[in-house]
């Protein structure tokens, strides 16, 4: 069992706060048991999220940016994707600020699916006009496919969300333009007044993601890694103390399912826990007699080692 945590910690000072006072015994109990390994370093203007990229290396897709997800998920879906580059569309809410853009994280549109079959029905026209076609995946997200997304580097939806969109757009002309003319098209759209008659945020504007190309699936992993998601959107919106409640929950559950794992014997567990920036993986290698005792004497406590992150 290889457990991947994004979000185990997160920059914002307010969220450090609250990690020094946070119990996490199961947690505890691992970073005692599991072998730390190098911390994976990463940059702060990567495109790319930690629990990403070593998400990617797990699954044998290409780790370093940009990470074709578009096309991979086009072929679980069944679509013959070699050589062909694909990208995620994003339906999402701009928020317009003094000095800035705000891209608000899209599960706050909760979008329906024929909410979202209407709007990329009224978008295909114009994206095909610039040799773009988009294929429904789920209500909030699309797949598409065209030459513009090969090599294209564009930021995961997780990087950008609360944070101004200008320094993540991609660099290309054409969907730039094509950005701007959708957002005319979607303001005027019968949509946008329904959805705002029903107290929810209009869909104007959209995000390109996940893009790439792959000559070659991978197969898929006999034990993908089990990869909680409760963690994200608290940090996303920064509702530190429900970030803190899902931790403990996660650590309930899912820290606690490696922690048995290990009791059983299980040689193969494998814990990663990942920041905004680093990872630091850890794995199985036991210890006896004098090396446990000194090993468990020098374990630094699990908000220092989250703090590393």
């Amino acid at each position: 069992m290889h457990l991947l945590i994004p979000f185990a910690a997160c920059s914002d000072p307010a969220s450090r706060q609250v990690l020094r006072g946070l119990k996490l015994p199961e947690l505890a109990q691992l970073l005692q048991r599991l072998s730390a390994q190098p911390l994976l370093m990463g940059l702060q203007d990567s495109p790319s999220l930690p629990h990403e990229r070593v998400l990617a290396q797990c699954l044998g897709l290409p780790a370093d940016d940009p990470i074709p997800w578009a096309a991979w998920q086009a072929a679980r879906n069944g679509h013959v994707v070699r050589g062909e580059a694909w990208a995620f569309i994003t339906p999402c809410h701009w928020q317009l600020g003094q000095a800035q853009v705000t891209l608000l994280d899209p599960r706050q549109l909760d979008l329906q699916e024929a909410e979202s079959r209407a709007l990329l029905a009224a978008m295909q026209p114009y994206f095909a006009e610039d040799g773009i076609t988009l294929v429904f995946d789920t209500p909030g997200r699309w797949l598409a496919r065209a030459e513009v997304f090969r090599d294209l580097s564009t930021a995961s939806l997780p990087r950008v969300v609360g944070q101004d969109v200008a320094p993540w757009m991609p660099a290309s002309a054409l969907l730039r333009r094509l950005q701007n003319e959708m957002q005319m098209l979607l303001y005027t759209h019968p949509l946008h007044d329904a959805r705002a008659a029903r107290g929810v945020l209009p869909v104007n504007s959209f995000w390109i993601s996940g893009s790439g190309a792959l000559d070659t699936v991978p197969p898929a992993p006999v034990t993908p890694p089990v990869v909680p998601q409760q963690l994200i959107a608290p940090a996303l919106r920064q509702d530190w103390q429900g970030w803190a409640k899902a931790w403990r929950e996660l650590d309930a559950v899912e820290c606690a399912a490696l922690r048995r794992a290990l009791d059983q014997g299980a040689r193969t567990a494998r814990l990663t826990l990942c920041g905004q920036q680093h990872a630091l993986p850890y794995v199985h290698a036991p210890r006896r007699g004098w090396a446990r005792l000194m090993t468990l004497m020098r374990r630094p406590a699990a908000s220092d080692v989250l703090e590393r992150l």
